[in-house]
């Protein structure tokens, strides 16, 4: 082989280990949830956020009654103290994640329909929202 040759080989290693490298470090897009009504904010008449914490521990929440008035901007802060819980509001399409004891989840919506409406732990296929983990947010 010659010296051309071999440099040839050289420089067409060093290209291909230099992209590969550079692929390798970029970093990945971050992923972005899917929007849905529930993630949608829009801001109240008034401008402000009508703020909630919720414990939550097995079969029980902390507060069981939350009131707002249609068009309210609301965000509920839910805390898991113990167990695995979460927290979903019935027919408002709102709902934090699943979390381990000592985590927590935000979820921000308007409040964009009137009534009564029934939030719940979903862990154990419904067992722990029959076992009394439910509360009411109350839309007037």
């Amino acid at each position: 082989m010659n010296k051309w040759g071999l440099w040839a080989i050289v420089a067409i290693v060093v290209i291909i280990g230099g992209a590969v490298y550079l692929m390798s470090n970029q970093q990945s897009a971050p992923q972005t949830p899917p929007v849905t009504e529930s993630t949608i904010v829009s801001p109240s008449p008034t401008g402000e956020v009508k703020a909630f914490e919720v414990e939550g521990k097995p079969f029980e929440f902390s507060v069981k009654e939350i009131k707002v008035k249609e068009g309210d901007r609301v965000r509920l802060t839910f805390k898991n103290t113990e167990g695995m819980h979460d927290l979903v509001v019935e027919g408002l399409d709102v709902r934090t994640k699943q979390i381990a004891a000592g985590e927590s989840d935000t979820v921000e919506f308007v409040a964009n329909k009137k009534g009564t409406f029934e939030y719940y732990c979903s862990v154990g296929n419904g067992f722990h929202r029959q076992q009394g983990m439910v509360g009411k947010l109350m839309v007037e």
